[in-house]
């Protein structure tokens, strides 16, 4: 393991505090689609302008802004999309998760973190701070997360199908799964799995138009509500939490690992994935950048390693602990199973 890199110079601490300028770049270029109008093109300001809402003097700037990100590339007179931006930005890609950004970090996340220096403080009025479940019962914000999320997840959910053996599982209890594309990627890799999601109401409404989309209907479905306070179902031969840990007070962590030990039948898995900081906190960056962004919206938010979690799982029963990465840089899986 690296320990992390001291800053040395004037100029990196600026390339940090004037960071928030290349996101709000980024979510720019995205309102207006600009990745999906270069895409496979090299085109000049004016013909971007053409393409976009943008008049030549902006799309200039904002060209200009995204080469020195090195999203986008010169090339003669004109400008393209970098790989990556080609890769996972343009709309209609395998891996694109532009409306991520756009809509869950842009629109939704973002605006948080104006209060961070009231939450580190615990100086936030108490209409400032809300949970998942006051924020969701809004129809359209849940919505609005919903849908955005549902994309960034479908690739980690198709690497824990990889990650993880469930073929001798017959139930699946995804607790706090959103709209679903954990358990879609899931049951798509083990056609004998079933899956029933809890999580908010208006989340559900959301996944169930995702799941019917992919033919699951008969194979995944919601159980309405909030996980810290509505019962669970009785029993379950795995238990997946993703993303939960982080978006709940951190207190009641230990009891939500002792829950799914006691739900789970004999020789189950249960699964935590999650954004999880090295024990040493040293890093890495974009995980502990990540938690410190939850705390802007919950407070009570803990930021937790994969050492922590294991250790909650060993102390409420759990065997054949292990860790690895999931998002590199990113987030963990920590998974363990009930003695048979």
């Amino acid at each position: 393991m690296t320990a992390a890199r001291s800053l040395e110079t004037a100029e990196e601490i600026s390339d940090i505090a004037f960071g928030f300028m290349g996101s709000k770049a980024l979510f720019s270029a995205l309102h207006v689609d600009l990745f999906s109008v270069l895409s496979e093109k090299i085109l000049s300001p004016e013909e971007v302008a053409g393409k976009t809402s943008l008049d030549v003097d902006r799309a200039t700037t904002l060209l200009t802004a995204l080469t020195s990100l090195g999203l986008v590339k010169k090339e003669g007179e004109g400008f393209t999309n970098s790989p990556a931006a080609e890769a996972f930005l343009v709309k209609g890609r395998k891996y694109d998760f532009g409306d991520y950004l756009r809509f869950q970090i842009d629109r939704q996340m973002y605006p948080f973190l104006t209060q961070l220096n009231d939450a580190l403080t615990d100086s936030l009025d108490k209409d400032q701070v809300a949970s998942y479940e006051e924020w969701f019962s809004d129809p359209e914000e849940a919505r609005l997360y919903s849908r955005s999320q549902h994309a960034g997840s479908l690739g980690p959910g198709r690497g824990l199908a990889k990650m993880v053996d469930l073929s001798a599982a017959k139930t699946l209890l995804d607790v706090g799964g959103g709209t679903g594309a954990f358990s879609i990627s899931l049951c798509k890799a083990y056609p004998g799995l079933r899956s029933t999601i809890l999580d908010f109401p208006n989340v559900a409404k959301v996944g169930e138009e995702f799941i019917a989309e992919e033919g699951l209907s008969d194979r995944i479905s919601y159980s309405p509500g909030n996980a810290l306070k509505d019962p669970w179902p009785e029993s379950a031969d795995a238990v997946l939490m993703s993303y939960l840990f982080s978006g709940v007070p951190g207190e009641s962590i230990p009891g939500l690992v002792r829950k799914a030990f006691q739900v789970l039948t004999p020789g189950g898995d249960f699964m935590v994935h999650d954004f999880m900081v090295e024990e040493s906190r040293e890093g890495p960056k974009l995980a502990a950048l990540w938690q410190l962004q939850h705390t802007a919206f919950n407070p009570e938010a803990r930021s937790i390693t994969s050492a922590y979690v294991a250790g909650l799982m060993e102390a409420a029963g759990f065997i054949d602990i292990g860790t690895a990465p999931m998002i590199p840089g990113m987030t963990m899986l920590v998974h363990g199973r009930k003695p048979e």
